[in-house]
């Protein structure tokens, strides 16, 4: 057999494997978890810790004339990167809006009525331990789901879950969002720069009108998307927001070429990035205090009870009313798997904590409870989704 032979034989053995591997829906979730666990691991081993915390909160300065931009790496990873994520996940939901699984409206009603519950009871949750004491501003900390790493747990379960309830999670988890931001917006946010706001307004306005014109150029689309997301971070509002934005304002036959060529660099590049910059925390010694501090329980309650009582009953009594119909092929069993996912807070949770208290201690307590309650969400809606879609199917 010739050298040349061998060599190539040798290097597709590596080669297929990790293709295959890659091609998975369950790569990104296991890539997510994975490196979730390695970043724990180096923020709290001696050797790293130091070293590794310091990177994430490392500071560098843009050449910029008017404004500031995220002036650490970690700041650069969820308010620059993650725009191309909810880019992303946009496109899905306008896709399914307007030919897919939510063209229905009593379907596409479903989701906006699970987070409106998974976004109330859990806030009243937490009030229910801290409303008569110093933490009760905490409230919007378990309100929102995070996107990335409920989307990356439930792809673990590939096959088994069928498209109609996975759109129904991202749909649920960018309103559940966008209801996050407006929280941050109206009770978080100290100082609004409304005249960035207004400039945001005036670029969506040219954004739909040059779709509605039948300006189809991609580029045509990138100025004004930098423009979009410029205004919004220095509005105060969540510069993330703008991704969303775009991806519903732009024509929607141009979007699947641009989805195919993100996919890859958001869920094995972004997404990576942003499990590691989002969990180099360092965890406190006695953790025992912790847990049952007032926060902590509040955190937990409101993540890892509401979230899924809040999603479920609020979807149940709008189906049984006829306000809404259940995705395709899906049962009320599966629905409260899902909203067990929606206790996955993680992201928009971590950065309200660091908005509701000023108090390092407060925030740890926070942190942590954000972190476990994910942990234990995440496990709990994997059970329930793999016991539900195995009796489904059987």
């Amino acid at each position: 057999m010739p050298q040349k032979t061998i060599a190539k034989n040798r290097f597709n053995q590596v080669y297929t494997p990790l293709r295959i591997f890659f091609a998975d829906s369950r790569a990104a979730g296991i890539v997510l978890i994975v490196l979730t666990v390695l970043s724990l691991a180096l923020a709290n081993w001696s050797v790293t810790s130091s070293g590794y915390t310091h990177f994430w909160q490392q500071t560098f300065h843009w050449p910029v004339v008017l404004g500031h931009m995220p002036e650490t790496n970690l700041l650069f990873v969820n308010d620059v990167l993650m725009t191309f994520f909810f880019f992303l996940v946009g496109m899905e939901i306008k896709r399914e809006l307007l030919v897919g699984e939510l063209a229905v409206l009593k379907k596409s009603m479903l989701p906006i009525v699970a987070a409106i519950g998974g976004m109330l009871l859990p806030a009243l949750l937490f009030l229910l331990f801290n409303l008569q004491t110093a933490y009760r501003n905490g409230w919007g900390i378990p309100m929102a789901t995070d996107i990335a790493f409920s989307l990356g747990i439930l792809s673990l379960l590939g096959n088994r879950i069928n498209m109609s309830l996975r759109i129904f999670l991202v749909a649920l988890a960018i309103i559940d969002d966008l209801g996050a931001v407006i929280t941050i917006a109206l009770f978080y946010t100290g100082n609004i720069q409304w005249l960035y706001l207004l400039d945001s307004c005036g670029i969506i306005v040219v954004v739909v009108f040059m779709n509605q014109r039948g300006v189809n150029a991609l580029v045509a689309y990138l100025i004004p998307g930098i423009a979009l997301w410029f205004c919004l971070f220095h509005s105060g509002i969540h510069a993330t927001l703008a991704g969303v934005i775009m991806s519903f304002a732009m024509p929607l036959k141009q979007l699947a070429k641009l989805e195919h060529q993100l996919f890859a660099p958001v869920n094995f590049f972004i997404m990576p990035l942003f499990a590691l910059a989002n969990t180099a925390i360092v965890l406190p010694s006695d953790m025992v205090a912790t847990f049952i501090h007032p926060i902590s329980i509040g955190v937990l309650v409101g993540l890892v009870f509401g979230k899924p009582l809040g999603i479920f009953l609020f979807s149940y009594v709008a189906v049984r009313c006829k306000l809404a119909l259940l995705p395709s092929h899906t049962t009320l069993g599966q629905l409260l798997g899902i909203g067990m996912l929606g206790g996955i807070g993680f992201t928009m949770s971590i950065f309200t904590t660091s908005l509701a208290y000023d108090h390092q201690l407060w925030q740890i307590n926070a942190k942590v409870a954000v972190m476990a309650a994910s942990a234990a969400s995440a496990g709990l809606g994997l059970l329930v989704l793999l016991w539900k879609t195995s009796k489904s199917k059987s």
